[in-house]
Formats: structure tokens, C-alpha cells, sequence
């Protein structure tokens, strides 16, 4: 498994412990679907950001 899939596997892990207590304190649930969206898409950015390789430039 790529650790970017970890990553991934992590974070919705996380969100989805937000999500419920969110539900448990009584926030409406269109605003726990809407943050729930925001967040899994800052969760592919941070993702793809912390598990690319690097582009090696060519020796001049």
C-alpha cells in the first residue's frame, strides 16, 4: 500500500471522528457533509504535497 493511501486511509479516519462528534453535539448535518467535503479535499492536497518525489532538474 503506497503511503500515500495511508495518508489518505488516516485522514478519513480523522474526519469521520469529527463528523460524529459533530453529530453528537447537534450540528446540522449539511454543515457536517459541507466540512466534510472541505476537508477531504484539503486531506488530497496536504497528501499529494507530503507524498510526491521530487523532479530531479538535469546537470547543466
Amino acid at each position: 500500500m503506497s503511503s500515500f493511501a495511508l495518508y489518505l486511509i488516516g485522514f478519513i479516519i480523522l474526519i469521520a471522528g469529527l463528523a460524529y462528534g459533530a453529530f453528537m453535539l447537534g450540528v446540522a448535518l449539511i454543515w457536517i457533509g459541507i466540512c466534510s467535503v472541505i476537508l477531504i479535499g484539503l486531506g488530497i492536497i496536504t497528501g499529494v504535497a507530503k507524498t510526491r518525489t521530487k523532479d530531479e532538474s538535469p546537470a547543466d
